[in-house]
């Protein structure tokens, strides 16, 4: 269908490139009888500013899967020991990606939508396809929150205690089902109904919990990094998040302070001094990586038992484009051009 409407010949390559990408929650309702809390607090599609979404990710919390007998923080932290580098490395990597390159936080739920709806596997199964039917437009987070596609839970009280729904970010709303879910359900309001879009419906109690669950492991999660110490190998907006985690706060701030907010800007990240300091330090590791190659090089060619193979393989050619290279790696044009990218840890400057 693809190649019929682009009119791509059958003889020509048909390219389908992937430009988002929506992780999976396993979510699971309570089992008192087990012990397991309710974490079934997510809609069918939810989108996350940056300050809540990476507060997800940094807990890695996930509820109770088919395949295992627990929940909590589990998954992405059991893979400590096929990972050399600290959490804040991929942390700081991953928080960077997502800010330079304006990507946005969209999930889908998996498992259980409350205690009523489960799913055999999740929603994400549906996802590509709807997704591919919409225009990056269509796609915009600002655009369907203007629209009133996506709503923003509020922080409620319930039994004298504030429960921090704010954590949740933005989730579909009937307007969404209607305008989208139609390009695949022919009656999308029969598969969506209210309190599949609103798990509180089904039961408030469980859904309060499951909300504080997960800002209690937040905090579980968070007061490690400051325990340790690991919390000064992270960028600011990263550093701010972890201690909001644990405290509730960064230098007098809460999450909704415009300074916090502001720390997970592009606008901010590209003109502070710990970006350009990461932009410096990838020149000196470029530029100490390409010394290395150039001193191989000569010495291969200065090697009088190497003459053939250094004609056989134009060895001297290859030395002009690496020492060419390093000319540019150590130019000033040089950082221009990687303003964007990730730069380097300076947690390792070696």
């Amino acid at each position: 269908g693809i190649r019929l409407f682009r009119k791509v010949e059958a003889d020509k390559p048909l390219y389908t490139p992937v430009n988002a990408v929506l992780p999976g929650r396993r979510n699971n309702p309570a089992d008192h009888v087990a012990g397991i809390r309710p974490l079934a607090v997510y809609g069918p599609i939810h989108y996350q500013e940056l300050p809540e979404l990476f507060m997800d990710f940094t807990s890695s919390l996930t509820g109770k899967s088919p395949s295992t007998t627990g929940a909590g923080s589990e998954g992405a932290l059991t893979k400590g020991p096929f990972n050399a580098l600290p959490a804040t490395s991929d942390l700081n990597n991953a928080l960077l990606a997502f800010i330079l390159a304006g990507s946005n936080g969209f999930s889908t739920a998996a498992g259980y939508i409350g205690h009523k709806y489960k799913m055999d596997h999740d929603v994400s199964l549906l996802i590509p396809e709807l997704w591919s039917l919409m225009t990056e437009e269509e796609r915009c987070p600002e655009m369907m929150i203007e629209n009133g596609f996506l709503e923003k839970i509020e922080d409620f009280e319930l039994n004298g205690e504030t429960i921090l729904g704010s954590r949740l970010g933005y989730r579909i709303t009937d307007a969404f089902v209607n305008q989208y879910l139609g390009k695949v359900f022919e009656a999308p309001n029969t598969v969506f109904e209210n309190d599949m879009l609103k798990p509180e419906l089904q039961n408030l109690e469980d859904f309060a919990d499951g909300i504080k669950n997960i800002c209690e492991t937040h905090k579980k999660v968070a007061d490690a990094y400051l325990e340790d110490g690991s919390v000064e190998g992270l960028i600011p907006p990263m550093k701010a998040l972890i201690y909001i985690m644990a405290t509730g706060e960064y230098e007098g701030k809460k999450i909704t302070d415009p300074e916090v907010r502001n720390l997970f800007k592009r606008e901010y990240v590209v003109n502070s001094d710990w970006y350009k300091e990461r932009l410096e330090i990838k020149q000196q590791r470029k530029s100490a990586c390409c010394k290395s190659h150039v001193q191989y090089l000569t010495d291969f060619i200065n090697q009088p038992t190497n003459a053939y193979e250094t004609e056989r393989l134009n060895i001297e050619a290859q030395l002009e484009t690496v020492q060419d290279r390093l000319k540019h790696v150590e130019s000033d044009d040089y950082i221009q051009t990687i303003i964007g990218t990730i730069g380097a840890d300076p947690l390792y400057r070696g």
